[in-house]
C-alpha cells in the first residue's frame, strides 16, 4: 500500500464510517479501483483487505472517542458510582447523600451500550473466518445489501414516530439496535445505517438514533480493530505499516468532521439523501456486474 492509496482509503473510511452509506462497501470497491494488494492470491488478498479496513477503523474510533469524550466520562463515572452505591449501600456515594433507588440515566446508558454490543460480538466471533474471506468482498452481496438497507431505512423513516430521546431508551432499544448492528458484518449494510434504521423503527428521533449508534460503535470498532491489528502484523507486508498509520490518522480527522456534520444534519433533515444514494450506487454496481464490466470478486 502506497501513501497515496493510504490517504484515499483514510478519506473514504472517515467519510463513510458514520454516514449511513457503508464504509466497508466503499473501501472494498475503492481498494479494487486503486489496485490495493494486486497480484496477491485471492484469499490472502481478501484477508489483507479486511485487516487493512479494520485497522484504519481505529482512526474513526479515536474520532468518536474525542467527539463524545464528555459523554463517555459521564457514563463511566455514573456507572461505577451507581453500582458501588447499590453494592455497598453507602448513602454518601451520590451527591445529595442518597443512594439511588435505581441506576441513573448515564449508568443505564452504559448498560445499554454493553447489551447492544453482545450480538455483534457473538456473531462476529462465530463467523470470523467467513467475514475475513472472499464471500464478504463479493460485489453482488455489497450491491444487494446497499439496496436492502436503503429500503428498510426508508420504511423506518415512514413508520417511525421519532419522538423518543436518549434519556428514554431501554433494554428493548439496546437489543433492537444491537441486533441490527449484526447486519454490518455484511458489506453494503452499513453499521451506522443499520443501527440508525433500528433506532427509527423503535421510535427514536433521528439525532438520538445517530448518537446511540455512535456510542454503540465504540466497542464494535475497538474489538474489530484490535483483533485485526494482530492479524495485520502477520498478513500485511512490512512496507504497509507507515501507509497504514497515515490512513488511520486521515480517517480519524475526516471521521470527526463526519460525526459533526451528520448530527447537525439529522436535526433538521431526514436520511432521504443517503437512501437515494444507496439505491443509485447499488443499482449501478448491479448494472456493471450484469454487463460484465466488473467481476463479483475482482482480480
Amino acid at each position: 500500500m502506497t501513501l497515496l492509496q493510504a490517504i484515499i482509503l483514510g478519506i473514504i473510511q472517515g467519510l463513510t464510517e458514520f454516514i449511513p452509506i457503508s464504509s466497508t462497501a466503499h473501501l472494498v470497491f475503492a481498494s479494487r479501483l486503486i489496485g490495493l494488494y494486486n497480484g496477491v492470491e485471492a484469499t490472502l488478498k481478501a484477508e489483507q483487505t479486511t485487516a487493512t479496513i479494520a485497522v484504519i477503523q481505529l482512526g474513526t474510533l479515536l474520532a468518536v472517542l474525542i467527539y463524545f469524550a464528555r459523554d463517555i466520562v459521564n457514563i463511566t463515572r455514573a456507572f461505577v458510582r451507581d453500582h458501588l452505591a447499590l453494592l455497598t449501600g453507602n448513602n454518601t456515594v451520590l451527591a445529595g447523600g442518597r443512594a439511588p433507588a435505581r441506576l441513573s440515566q448515564e449508568a443505564l446508558l452504559g448498560w445499554l451500550v454493553i447489551i447492544g454490543s453482545i450480538p455483534v460480538a457473538v456473531v462476529g466471533l462465530l463467523f470470523k473466518k467467513k467475514i475475513e474471506g472472499t464471500f464478504t468482498k463479493n460485489l453482488w452481496i455489497i450491491a444487494t445489501m446497499m439496496i436492502v438497507v436503503a429500503i428498510l431505512l426508508a420504511l423506518a423513516e415512514w413508520v417511525g414516530k421519532r419522538n423518543r430521546t436518549l434519556g428514554e431508551l431501554g433494554v428493548g432499544d439496546a437489543l433492537a439496535v444491537g441486533c441490527a448492528q449484526v447486519l454490518a458484518l455484511i458489506p453494503g449494510s452499513s453499521r451506522s445505517g443499520s443501527t440508525i434504521m433500528a433506532g427509527l423503527f423503535a421510535g427514536q428521533t433521528r439525532e438520538t438514533a445517530a448518537r446511540f449508534s455512535f456510542l454503540l460503535s465504540i466497542p464494535a470498532i475497538a474489538a474489530s480493530g484490535v483483533l485485526e491489528l494482530k492479524e495485520a502484523m502477520h498478513k500485511l507486508p512490512d512496507v504497509s505499516y507507515l501507509p497504514l498509520i497515515v490512513a488511520t490518522i486521515v480517517s480519524g480527522v475526516v471521521g470527526y468532521l463526519s460525526i459533526w456534520f451528520l448530527l447537525r444534519f439529522l436535526r433538521t433533515h431526514s436520511t432521504g439523501i443517503f437512501i437515494v444514494y444507496r439505491l443509485i450506487l447499488g443499482a449501478v454496481i448491479i448494472f456493471a456486474l450484469l454487463s460484465g464490466y466488473i467481476s463479483p470478486q475482482g482480480g
